[in-house]
């Protein structure tokens, strides 16, 4: 596997293509990232929420759905996902406090057009709140 850093240096198109040629799988890209987060979120406060177990599950169906030679267009690509669209049963608050302890029951049309094709959710991206900025 290669190491972190240049896993989490490849463009999308880099990623999918080694995902395809079986390079490394989708569970070790999104790892990579995950543990990137982690590393920098503190400081960056760029993710609201991080979905450690939710992204490891969407990747490891992607790896079985690409050994399968069923890929989507972005299969195992891992994505962080703006706070303003609703994930089913994640925290989803548009960066507001009036929505602190909401969890969608619904998926936005945006993001479960993202899972169809096969991307993987690394968590909810800060924002201004509602979107205002």
């Amino acid at each position: 596997m290669p190491d972190t850093t240049s896993l989490t240096s490849l463009t999308i198109a880099e990623a999918r293509d080694k995902l395809a040629a079986r390079e490394f799988t989708a569970l070790e890209l999104t790892d990579a990232y995950l543990t990137a987060i982690d590393a920098a979120n503190a400081q960056f406060n760029a993710f609201i929420t991080v979905t450690h177990d939710k992204a490891r599950e969407m990747a490891k169906a992607s790896d079985a759905r690409i050994a399968a030679g069923n890929a989507g267009a972005l299969e195992g690509i891992p994505l962080g996902i703006k706070d303003l669209f609703a994930t089913e049963g994640v925290h989803t608050q548009a960066a507001s406090h009036i929505l602190d302890r909401f969890e969608p029951r619904y998926e936005s049309t945006v993001t479960a057009n993202l899972w169809a094709d096969g991307a993987v959710m690394l968590g909810k991206l800060n924002m201004d709140e509602f979107a205002m900025g």
